[in-house]
């Protein structure tokens, strides 16, 4: 009875002291025990919110005020922490601030379980995640934002009165959001320029001798990069304690389910297998292919030979349109024949990878085409290689000669590049599907390429859309990571009903609704 009474202390220690603050990096792992009801329903709502922030950025140029709104709404709804509320018990309203930081932090490590198991999956885990945690540390006042730096030991160094002075007209025209007037009221740090580079890259910030000269309202950055890095060693090593959390059958069949469940079409199987020929590709890749695409196309056509990344990006969303498997063979073959392969070459050199992307060699695995964060966060392309996001990895004078070429607008053009100039890539490309399209408003959210292309076949066919597969949608896998292992859960083949099966049941009830939840996001 001591042990369990020192014990239950603990944790009560250990929680007041993670609940401090209604923000947290999420360091230390929860400790208490929770039923397995809790446990579906705080995974399920955290699944709602990560969903919503995916849907809002790709909707809305992210902490604007439509952003905002839209996200304050859904976190009060689903009772997460907002701002700093009082943590004194119990409101009229609904739980209290502690129960709200508890399940905060609960459904984050959750969710770490269902999502560190593939890339893909971290990568889509990790850009919410960070999403999510830039709007709550930018609504914080900034007294809570001191005290959150405080307490994750997180010192930056801010510069004397006298070097502010010295450089006041540097500082101001460094950063946009700083005037003369401010800069004497307002903390300025100076960080190494690696740990800012996303300020740098928009020339927010003033550089000397490797150092960044950050002021208050940007510190962000530096946090969120923190965050990030710590986040993705974590999840890594979360991988690595898996056949623990396996070996329990009554969650394991419940983290693969969450792991599988909304994160995006794979738009890997179509009805239209087959409807596209061959001769068609030219039009299509002028009229609804996207600006990655169709670069890719066009590299194609003009150099007669891809690399293996832009094979790859540019070979799965084939397949994704339509195109069959001999389709594909004779596709490659027939443009790397006009270059500097002959027929034979391309047989033993190229067309064992045009099969394995069918899931026709090695695993057999069935392959899904790049969505949108695949391609922007991904293997960015080096000298001589096409594929990327031409919106995250082109030069802007570039970009600005390719949608000269493609007959955008000089008014469509400037507005493009200012939504890259705020790095909102994919707000970029459904700005590019508007203009191309003579249209105000898309009326979806971009998340993948191949998604471009059906809407853009929709529209170009008077709302006719390419008709898939009966089967469920099921999602895709990318290509397997070196050691990795593509495996059924536990539990899968089990028949009648057991308890291993229930929470199964049970998640797939509760989120059975999600769909038409995220499409109203």
């Amino acid at each position: 009875m001591q042990f369990i009474s020192r014990r239950k202390k603990l944790i009560a220690n250990h929680q007041a002291e993670l609940y401090g603050h209604c923000l947290q990096f999420y360091g230390q792992p929860p400790l208490e025990n929770i039923s397995l009801s809790e446990f579906e329903t705080f995974a399920v709502e955290r699944l709602k919110l990560l969903k919503t922030v995916e849907n809002l950025g790709v909707s809305y140029v992210k902490i604007s005020e439509q952003y905002t709104k839209k996200l304050e709404v859904e976190i009060k709804n689903l009772n997460f922490p907002y701002r700093t509320e009082a943590d004194d018990g119990k409101s009229q309203s609904g739980p209290s601030e502690y129960e709200k930081r508890r399940k905060d932090h609960i459904s984050h490590f959750i969710l770490r379980l269902a999502y560190c198991q593939t890339e893909d999956l971290r990568r889509w885990f990790i850009q919410q995640e960070v999403d999510l945690f830039r709007y709550r540390f930018s609504d914080l006042p900034a007294k809570y934002k001191s005290e959150f730096l405080h307490r994750n030991n997180l010192q930056y160094d801010t510069i004397g009165a006298d070097e502010k002075k010295s450089l006041v007209d540097k500082l101001v025209n460094s950063s946009y959001a700083v005037s003369g007037i401010t800069v004497e009221d307002q903390d300025f740090y100076r960080v190494p320029f690696q740990d800012a580079l996303d300020l740098v890259r928009t020339r927010k910030v003033y550089l000397k001798a490797g150092y960044a000269y950050i002021p208050h309202q940007e510190i962000v950055s530096i946090v969120l990069n923190d965050f990030r890095t710590r986040l993705s060693k974590a999840l890594a090593l979360t991988a690595r304690s898996l056949p623990a959390v396996q070996s329990d059958e009554r969650l394991q069949p419940l983290l693969n389910h969450l792991s599988h469940a909304y994160v995006g079409q794979d738009y890997s199987i179509q009805k239209s297998v087959g409807k596209i020929s061959l001769e068609q590709i030219d039009g299509l890749a002028a009229k609804s292919y996207p600006l990655c695409m169709r670069q890719l196309h066009q590299a194609l056509r003009e150099n007669h030979h891809l690399r293996h990344g832009g094979r790859m990006q540019y070979g799965l969303y084939l397949k994704g349109i339509g195109l069959t498997l001999d389709q594909a063979l004779q596709f490659w073959r027939s443009e790397f024949v006009k270059g500097k392969v002959d027929a034979d070459k391309f047989d033993k050199a190229y067309a064992y990878s045009v099969r394995h992307m069918f899931g026709k060699e090695g695993k057999r695995t069935d392959y899904t085409p790049y969505s949108c964060m695949k391609v922007i966060l991904s293997n960015p392309p080096s000298q001589g290689d096409h594929h990327g996001c031409p919106f995250r990895h082109s030069d802007p004078e570039l970009l600005k000669q390719k949608l000269q070429a493609y007959k955008v607008s000089p008014t469509g053009i400037s507005q493009i590049l200012e939504l890259v100039k705020g790095m909102h890539f994919q707000l970029a490309c459904q700005k590019y599907f508007e203009l191309t399209h003579n249209v105000e408003d898309a009326g979806f959210s971009l998340s993948h390429p191949n998604q471009y292309f059906i809407e853009s076949q929709k529209l170009l066919g008077g709302g006719k859309e390419i008709k898939r597969e009966a089967d469920p949608p099921q999602r895709g896998q990318d290509p397997p990571q070196k050691g990795q292992e593509n495996s059924s859960p536990r539990g899968a083949a089990v028949t009648g009903e057991t308890p291993a099966q229930q929470p199964v049941q049970d998640v797939a009830e509760m989120t059975e609704d999600l769909d038409s939840f995220f499409q109203d996001a």
